[in-house]
């Protein structure tokens, strides 16, 4: 017997409380879709944070994985009573075919050539090119694989710009990516701080694998110091509030180089750095922009 996918409508209010009394009723897995998705009517919620007023589908699809030998009416009625619903909701099963999962996920992550010398290789593979910089990354709870156009534009730019031993400081480093691609291409001193501590975790233990010293740490903590070349590649809307500390950390005759920004946000944040540091965009992929500038 194979494991099953049961489906079901409910709404945005109900959504939620059900997929946590699913998971109490024994369920290995639930969670929420857009019914509505592909449709004139889908509503994106993933946008920058503070985005979202109302999150939630209004029509909300619940999708539960059940063992085999599960009683699908048993624990739907378990959950609908826990939240205080008695009717059944209609639903649908589809057999889950057995597979190799983490053959399987890995599968879908290749080697990724940033440039000539630059390589992100996730760690169950060899390396396309021995020679070359190889950045071994798998992907993980932490943001930044190599395959967003935000960090591969950040990477391309670091190769242009970090010399031997300027210091390199990653401000919201993610998985670390930016902070370990500025050590291997020669960089002296390397931190990275991020709001997220399971991103600092993953950033130290990245370090560690890739066999450079980077120093990493909650953001919340004070950062000290100036860097001769600051990156930051996370979203406009906390580019715009920190500008300020960002700024901060570039030494006189320093560089930075901000992304995570779309090609329509470019001017503003150009107009919130320029009394700092003067911002021109440096290069653009896709609908994404990085921008770059010396302060005087």
């Amino acid at each position: 017997m194979a494991w099953r996918n049961v489906c079901f409508l409910t709404d945005a209010s109900h959504a939620e409380p059900l997929c946590d009394a699913l998971l109490e009723a024994g369920a290995l897995s639930a969670c929420i879709e857009d019914a509505d998705a592909g449709t004139p009517d889908e509503q994106p919620q993933f946008g920058e944070p503070g985005s979202v007023n109302t999150p939630g589908w209004t029509h909300s699809r619940i999708v539960v994985l059940l063992e085999p030998d599960a009683d699908i009416d048993a624990v739907l009625g378990e959950a609908m009573q826990a939240i205080g619903l008695s009717a059944m909701p209609a639903y649908s099963v589809e057999a889950v075919a057995e597979q190799n999962w983490v053959q399987l996920t890995q599968s879908q992550f290749d080697p990724i050539r940033i440039s000539e010398r630059l390589w992100i290789v996730p760690s169950w593979h060899e390396s396309p090119d021995p020679s070359a910089i190889n950045l071994i990354l798998d992907p993980g709870m932490a943001f930044g694989t190599g395959s967003h156009p935000t960090t591969r534009l950040c990477l391309e730019w670091l190769e242009r710009n970090v010399s031997a031993g300027c210091s390199v400081l990653d401000y919201g480093c993610g998985s670390g990516i930016l902070a370990i691609a500025a050590a291997k291409l020669g960089a002296g001193r390397v931190a990275g701080v991020d709001i997220d501590p399971q991103a600092v975790e993953a950033a130290n233990a990245n370090a560690e694998r890739n066999g450079v010293v980077a120093q990493f740490a909650d953001s919340a903590a004070p950062v000290a110091g100036e860097y001769d070349v600051v990156v930051a590649n996370i979203l406009s809307n906390p580019l715009r509030v920190l500008a300020p500390a960002i700024c901060a950390h570039v030494r006189p005759g320093g560089r930075l180089a901000l992304s995570g920004i779309l090609r329509e946000q470019a001017e503003e944040i150009i107009a919130i750095y320029a009394q700092w540091l003067p911002l021109q965009v440096a290069d653009v992929r896709e609908d994404w922009v990085c921008l770059a500038g010396t302060r005087p």
